[in-house]
């Protein structure tokens, strides 16, 4: 299964919704708090290019935000990415 990173903040709806997606499907994941981890929201942002929360990354994919997630899982290739297959090709 692949490496699953998702950045948070406290009183964030959408990113307890894509936690909820991630824990429907069985999916450990790291959480990064940007509003307690010292330099969060600027990694965050350098590598998402976006200042919102959630930010999820599956392996070396940057999903998105919850909404993106959730188009994923719906397109049927969230099981694959999690399962550490490459959805690109």
């Amino acid at each position: 299964m692949s490496e699953v990173v998702i950045y948070t903040s406290a009183f964030c709806g959408y990113c307890s919704a894509a936690k909820n997606i991630l824990q429907r499907k069985g999916a450990s994941f790291s959480e990064v708090r940007i509003d307690q981890v010292p330099g969060a929201r600027e990694k965050m942002m350098e590598l998402s290019g976006r200042r919102t929360v959630p930010q999820i990354f599956i392996g070396e994919h940057h999903v998105g935000g919850h909404d993106d997630l959730l188009a994923l899982d719906r397109a049927g290739d969230l099981d694959r990415l999690l399962g550490g297959e490459d959805i690109n090709g």
